[in-house]
């Protein structure tokens, strides 16, 4: 999923969409209402894009995990995070089932489901496309046509007076 400019703001409840960057501060825009405001430089703003989960090998991207449950949930909401503690653990454990249960809590759980039921709901769950050889030769050879494109024509030398 891409989440790049989904934030979470610690003190704060919900995700926030990154509008601006101010002086002091960033214009953020809650995602449920709509309502715009700062988040001080004081704040703890997180970006959904640098979270992951502790899994027993390596930490699993946030994004990743967001895969997932759309996945297991075939685009539908997953279950309530206000949801009892056991049943959301084996929720979890069916979708990530190697995450680390020493390092990830019940209240990381509920956060997560809670996260994607809010993007789910706002149709805000946007897949990565992944990048195919052609994808990339097709990009790079664009890229040397506008080069070529822009590149400066040679001037001719300056006519002296003497001839």
């Amino acid at each position: 999923m891409i989440l790049k400019d989904i934030l979470s703001i610690s003190g704060e409840p919900g995700l926030f969409r990154f509008i601006a960057q101010g002086k002091s501060a960033i214009i953020v825009e809650h995602i449920m209402t709509g309502k715009r405001s700062s988040a001080f430089s004081s704040a703890k703003v997180s970006s959904l894009e640098d979270i992951s989960i502790f899994t027993d090998n390596e930490d699993l991207p946030l994004g990743k995990v967001f895969d997932r449950i759309f996945e297991n949930e075939t685009g539908g909401p997953a279950p309530d995070f206000k949801s009892d503690g056991k049943k959301l653990k084996e929720y979890f454990e069916l979708v990530v089932p190697d995450y680390s249960k020493d390092k990830v809590y019940v209240s990381d759980i509920k956060k997560v489901v809670q996260w994607y039921n809010i993007l789910q709901g706002k149709n805000l769950l946007v897949k990565e496309e992944p990048v195919t050889e052609d994808q990339t030769e097709n990009e790079s050879s664009e890229e040397e046509q506008k080069v070529a494109e822009v590149k400066p024509k040679k001037k001719a030398a300056p006519k002296s007076g003497k001839e």
